[in-house]
């Protein structure tokens, strides 16, 4: 049988092997529907117990008892399970589980890993080669992390994202950003007629209005300032060679239709505040300083890569392996 500290092991390693004694909430559920999930699952099996205790709670007015971590919620055959096994598997809950009480919760995922060990304790026999190597993976992976968040806990120093900033910003040179209307319409031949009603004098919006198929046809085709990447190639491209106050005068295809486009505007686009791109600074400098880490303590193990040499890559398939 396997020890204690093998099944919590397991159970921290592993968030959901087998279903949640709980029904899987819909995404686009309301707060009635939800309501009803949470009082149906409390309603049911293991759960039953929880909604007859909470009745009887209901008429006496205690606190709930102070917990942490290590406090034990269940014991299985002398195998204990924490209310930190149980914050694991909660965490590792899609988004739509939020729409459930927490009591429901509670109780579904209680129930689930009550099951786990009791399945486990089940198993005859040593711990199988692949569930060992999964939990030797699992480890490596979680302390690698930990030993991430420890060495990012001293703050960037500022002069470093001040550096950072003025390096990626300080000098470069600003970008073009157009403020532009086009009027989209599905044949060539009927661009080119709205370039003719232009040429007579018609105002640009009021056409867009009346003709554009293009969502912005009722406010006047206007598209609101952007910069270079933002648009298809051949719109672009069309966009970038008038002058403010000019359309194209003949009709620029793309995979949408046809277009007549009216340039506004052009402004240099301003570069960003230091406030503004910080976070994105910060996580680029954090990246770099883990990289450096990762290589020093790479350059300064002792590694023998040899065991490698001749093993068939397509090995990485053969899960039978694993048996």
């Amino acid at each position: 049988m396997p020890s204690t500290k093998e099944l919590r092991a397991v159970l921290a390693a592993f968030a959901v092997t087998l279903p949640l004694a709980m029904p899987v909430p819909s995404v686009a559920q309301d707060s009635g529907s939800t309501a009803a999930t949470g009082s149906d699952a409390a309603g049911s099996g293991a759960a039953a117990g929880t909604t007859a205790e909470s009745g009887a709670a209901s008429s006496v007015d205690t606190a709930p008892s102070p917990a942490d971590a290590e406090t034990v919620v269940a014991t299985v055959n002398g195998v204990d399970i924490t209310l930190g096994h149980m914050i694991l598997i909660r965490s590792a809950l899609p988004q739509q589980y939020d729409q459930l009480p927490p009591e429901v919760l509670f109780q579904g995922i209680l129930d689930q890993l009550v099951q786990q060990v009791v399945l486990s304790q089940s198993h005859e026999g040593d711990v199988p080669k692949r569930v060992d190597m999964a939990l030797q993976n699992e480890r490596n992976a979680l302390m690698a992390n930990v030993a991430i968040d420890q060495f990012l806990e001293t703050a960037m120093p500022e002069d470093q994202i001040q550096a950072a900033y003025e390096e990626k910003y300080g000098n470069a040179e600003p970008e073009k950003e157009y403020k532009a209307r086009h009027i989209l319409v599905e044949t060539e031949d009927e661009a080119k007629a709205v370039i003719e009603e232009l040429k007579g004098g018609a105002e640009f919006a009021v056409l867009a209005q009346e003709q554009s198929t293009g969502p912005s046809g009722p406010n006047g085709g206007d598209l609101g300032w952007f910069g270079a990447g933002m648009m298809v190639p051949e719109f672009e491209e069309a966009t970038m060679a008038l002058e403010p106050g000019s359309f194209t005068e003949t009709p620029v295809q793309t995979q949408f239709g046809w277009h007549v486009i009216l340039l506004e505007e052009v402004r240099d686009q301003a570069a960003p505040t230091l406030d503004e791109v910080r976070e994105e600074l910060t996580m680029e400098l954090q990246r770099e300083a883990v990289e450096g880490h990762v290589d020093a303590l790479t350059e300064k193990a002792d590694i023998d890569r040899s065991g490698a040499e001749g093993v068939d890559p397509t090995l990485l398939t053969n899960s039978d392996l694993l048996q």
